[in-house]
């Protein structure tokens, strides 16, 4: 993305961004863009927005553990400036957007799941979101389901990606998220999006 175009989009995030938003990109690695076409979305990463000394961050789970990340940097990472953000159309209170930063920040430092393994201790970016959501206000975002349940939903799915990834074991009954749920979660709504 050129520096202008990166400003440009910044500018745009931060004039509808609230804490506690979640903010959906499109990483641009081979591996993610086919993750996120066998799980049926342009979208292959989620995070959340908090503010830390009047800056925004975007708390996630990424290669290789929990982190806050500012803004600018996060959305530098996504493919063609593809950006979207979700907001709970139920507002937040102050009480629950400081539980959902006390959550983030007992999270920050935790290993990432390559396996996306939602039963292991180890996070990644759709399970963190579901995780402090569903602790801090009682909202589940998304749908935990087995590996076989996303990929019958999604008939365009390849087998052959999976087999790969598992290295030729694919663990069928493996419970996991994907942030295509999310994305599509009716709890939500669109408060800005570039795609």
């Amino acid at each position: 993305m050129k520096h202008m175009d990166i400003n440009k989009l910044e500018k745009q995030v931060k004039y509808r961004l609230a804490e506690g938003d979640l903010i959906f990109s499109s990483i641009d690695l081979l591996v993610c863009r086919q993750v996120a076409r066998e799980t049926g979305s342009w979208s292959s990463h989620v995070g959340f927005a908090i503010k830390e000394n009047n800056q925004w961050m975007i708390v996630e789970s990424k290669v290789p553990f929990v982190c806050k990340t500012p803004l600018r940097r996060f959305l530098q990472r996504t493919r063609h400036g593809q950006i979207v953000v979700r907001r709970l159309k139920q507002p937040l209170s102050d009480d629950q957007i400081k539980n959902i930063k006390q959550l983030a920040s007992n999270h920050i430092g935790k290993l990432y799941h390559p396996g996306f393994d939602f039963n292991s201790d180890r996070q990644f970016c759709s399970k963190l979101v579901y995780l402090i959501y569903k602790e801090a206000i009682g909202v589940e975002l998304g749908t935990v389901q087995t590996l076989e349940q996303l990929l019958n939903q999604n008939p365009q799915a390849r087998i052959g990606l999976w087999y790969f990834w598992y290295f030729g074991n694919i663990p069928w009954n493996r419970k996991t998220l994907s942030p295509a749920s999310q994305l599509q979660d009716q709890q939500l709504q669109t408060v800005f999006s570039a795609v």
